[in-house]
């Protein structure tokens, strides 16, 4: 009897004979190999080696008799069951016939090379689509002798009985006697000397489709899936993978603390040590090589036509990359969204801790710090757990928290997909806070604030409620987004919309960039200062600072590009004043003093100006890498604070001399409509820009002479007036009249119905709105479409007005 079978031997059919793992392998070494997807070779052991090695120890019965002791509804002697189990199993004999010829095959495999291999359990319940049993079973590495083999074969069989591995097969309804274990032994790859990781072919927090997710850190890979560093990461735009365009619209440096690497000492010949500092400053892939992975990704998905969770290896030896593992992403893959949950917190305060945000919820409860399985007990349902890093042994643990904060990790540790498949949110890589919290603390962890998960002390209030996405009414006028926060880009993407109408570049700046551009274009000439030293730390990566400031930018709007894609993005240049810009760092040496910097140097004034123009080149050559070199052209540019139509010439030419050319590669650029000279000048400012995007508080502070930030008069403040009606309704009208598109952007429509009704009886395109205004927005617009249809209904009907 066969009990080995090369990979290239086995398909995806062959999962009750090989489990999940290596049907994948051996489907993916046979198929995409051809296609330039690189696989470690390798065999399975069948899970008739499995059967075989239970006959000749008589285990099948034995094993049965301890089960049915088994707890099954409170599981308070899962570990005295487990236990016997395992003990059955080790003091068993793997069968000679089938030791003999693993060994044969074994040395086939490794060759004269004498390589290393991996031994990796594949149960035929795992790496499925609806269930995944990741880190349910053991997986052995840098095994390099036939006696290591069979004790690691042995120590797979007994790992089919661990505590976590019986109750998964318990909560996902698998019955024991019915899941076997394979067993696949596969070629190592060094990437104890190169970089590993995990990849996601959608985005693993919203399940958005349109990108790659890639992890990766020095040494193996265990280290990410442990969650034990915090690794890289990367996303990549699909659409731009398939016309073979740069993809990677951003890039995370992570501190990648540590590594694990092989040792000749130990059972386990390998170890975990600190990685050096030159290490932890510099991404531990090369961008070709996140690019190659991403389009290997993208083929992997498209074989399995499902979402796929990877891990990937790079060989420091060869500088080969490798996919070393590929299974159905199981958390998005089971539902479609048909409701979203919203949070709002209501209490400001300052956040003890924060790390990168699992999940979109907020949670209040007791801290339970955790250091070992032996804290179990601690764990009282509703706990909020906190921890260094967590592992597969801890997951029935986890399922009594409502959330759970680790200092190591990033989104593909097993903190963070635990939590996803618990329905749970989390904060991982938070650093400290095992020394910040204390056990017993009330604290409150929210991650609504996208990429950010954030930590408080005490219990703070929130509201929270559900929105339906089944009944929203489809509309004529278009209703897009107001963003700021790049962050909340995918999530949002699910909501009804058209787009983003107005994507504010100054929240990225401040935010994201945090330094003056024009401290970046002379950064030689800056004085020495504390300021000087934290603009070297920021850009420290960066020999040439003027890029830092670039791909921040470019990698930020990207985001929402890609989220929104094919949809329109409207980035709006940006619109500091110049009390703002001075707050950048190195800011206040760049910018003058003014009385009013409302009414000064901002806006369109800037960007020919000596004083600002080489920082608004930077802006020009972020969108000009998003449009030309990503592919994502569905960005469109709008000027603002325009106060003349020889100022928009001026600003055209000067974009021009910095690669943007209004038309070219079907580049639009729009001008805010916020001056009362814009709507004056309405036709002339048509001839040159190709729409108008309407700032209404701009506009209504200028038409009314209202300081908008004025508090004594802010009562006459109101878009609502009939002057500020009049001047949107002239300039929606010439708009039309010029055939150019005209949106608004402002709370108006969605705070008061009968100005959705004003702007939609005027003609108006679109109307943008903050996310939380959005959807009585389009309920807004809806009432005024159906009143407005009656309206010209009646007046055709009597032909008259009426």
């Amino acid at each position: 009897m066969a009990f080995c079978i090369p990979f290239k031997n086995i398909t995806r059919n062959d999962i009750q004979l090989v489990g999940g793992k290596n049907a994948s392998l051996g489907e993916m070494l046979h198929s995409l190999t051809p296609l330039g997807v690189k696989i470690p070779d390798g065999f399975a052991i069948s899970t008739l080696g499995y059967m075989q090695f239970l006959k000749d120890n008589n285990l099948t019965e034995k094993l049965n008799i301890e089960l049915q002791k088994l707890d099954t509804l409170n599981l308070r002697n899962l570990s005295i069951v487990g236990e016997k189990c395992r003990e059955l199993i080790k003091s068993s004999k793997i069968p000679a016939i089938l030791e003999k010829e693993v060994i044969e095959e074994f040395e086939k495999l490794i060759g004269v090379n004498q390589m290393s291999v991996a031994v990796r359990s594949s149960a035929t319940a795992e790496d499925l689509p609806t269930a995944s049993f990741a880190g349910q079973h053991d997986s052995f590495l840098n095994v390099n002798s036939k006696a290591k083999l069979i004790d690691s074969i042995l120590a797979c069989y007994v790992s089919l009985y661990n505590d976590r591995a019986i109750k998964y097969r318990l909560d996902n309804g698998f019955e024991h006697s019915k899941v076997a274990l394979s067993i696949g032994i596969q070629q190592m790859v060094r990437s104890d000397l190169g970089s590993a990781g995990v990849a996601f072919t959608i985005d693993p927090e919203t399940g958005f489709k349109n990108v790659i997710y890639i992890t990766s850190s020095w040494g193996l890979g265990e280290t990410i899936v442990q969650g034990a560093v915090n690794p890289d990461e990367f996303y990549l735009f699909k659409p731009a993978i398939s016309v073979q365009k740069k993809s990677i619209i951003q890039r995370k440096l992570g501190e990648k603390e540590n590594k694990i690497v092989y040792s000749e000492n130990g059972p386990t010949a390998l170890m975990n040590i600190q990685t050096l500092p030159a290490e932890r400053t510099v991404f531990s892939l090369k961008d070709s090589d996140v690019e190659k992975l991403g389009d290997w990704c993208k083929k992997v998905e498209k074989h399995y036509n499902v979402p796929m969770d990877i891990e990937w290896a790079k060989d420091g030896i060869s500088g080969d990359l490798f996919i070393v593992q590929a299974r159905p992403e199981t958390v998005h893959t089971k539902h479609e969204k048909i409701t979203l949950k919203e949070y709002s917190l209501l209490t400001k305060t300052k956040p003890i801790c924060s790390g990168k945000a699992v999940g979109r919820s907020i949670s209040s409860g007791k801290v339970c710090i955790i250091n070992s399985l032996a804290d179990a007990k601690k764990v009282q349902k509703g706990d909020i757990i906190v921890a260094e890093s967590t592992n597969p042994d801890w997951n029935a643990l986890l399922r009594k928290a409502i959330c759970i904060v680790t200092n190591k990790g990033g989104r593909t540790s097993h903190a963070s997909i635990v939590a996803r498949e618990l329905g749970i949110h989390a904060v991982v890589g938070a650093s400290d806070a095992t020394e910040k919290l204390k056990d017993g603390q009330t604290i409150t962890v929210s991650c609504i604030e996208g990429d950010e998960g954030r930590v408080y002390d005490g219990k703070l209030e929130w509201v929270e409620h559900e929105i339906s996405l089944e009944n929203i009414p489809q509309t004529r006028t278009k209703a897009l987004f107001i963003l700021a926060n790049p962050d909340k880009a995918f999530h949002l993407s699910y909501y009804p919309n058209d787009g983003v109408g107005l994507l504010r570049m100054e929240f990225i700046i401040s935010n994201s960039i945090k330094i003056h551009p024009m401290a970046l274009v002379k950064f030689e000439q800056l004085k020495n200062s504390q300021e000087k030293k934290e603009i070297e730390m920021l850009t420290k990566n960066y020999p040439d600072k003027k890029k830092y400031f670039v791909e921040k930018l470019s990698e930020s709007i990207a985001m929402v590009a890609a989220a929104f894609y094919p949809k329109e993005v409207i980035v709006r240049l940006s619109d500091f004043k110049t009390n703002e810009y001075a707050q950048l760092l190195g800011g206040a040496g760049f910018e003058p003093k003014e009385e009013n910097p409302m009414l000064g140097f901002r806006g369109a004034s800037r960007y020919y100006n000596d004083l600002y123009k080489e920082g608004f080149g930077l802006e020009c050559e972020a969108i000009r890498t998003i449009r030309d070199d990503l592919g994502l052209t569905n960005v469109k540019i709008m000027v603002p604070f325009c106060r003349t139509v020889e100022e928009g010439i001026k600003v055209l030419e000067v974009m021009e001399t910095f690669g943007l050319i209004r038309g070219k590669n079907t580049l639009q650029i729009y001008v805010m409509a916020e001056i009362p000279s814009n709507v004056i000048l309405a036709e002339k400012f048509a001839e040159i820009f190709d729409g108008f995007s309407i700032g209404t508080n701009d506009l209504t502070q200028l038409t009314l002479g209202i300081d908008r930030d004025s508090s004594l008069i802010s009562n006459l403040f109101n878009e609502n007036n009939d002057a500020v009606k009049q001047m949107l309704s002239t300039i929606i009208r010439t708009a039309k009249k010029s055939n150019i598109k005209i949106g608004v952007c402002g709370q108006a429509p969605s705070d008061f119905p009968s100005f959705a009704q004003f702007l939609v009886e005027e003609g108006i395109d679109s109307i943008s709105f903050t996310p939380d205004a959005l959807i009585q927005g389009i309920q807004n617009i809806h009432l005024a479409e159906l009143k407005s249809n009656i309206f010209y209904k009646e007046k055709q009907l009597h032909g008259k007005d009426i």
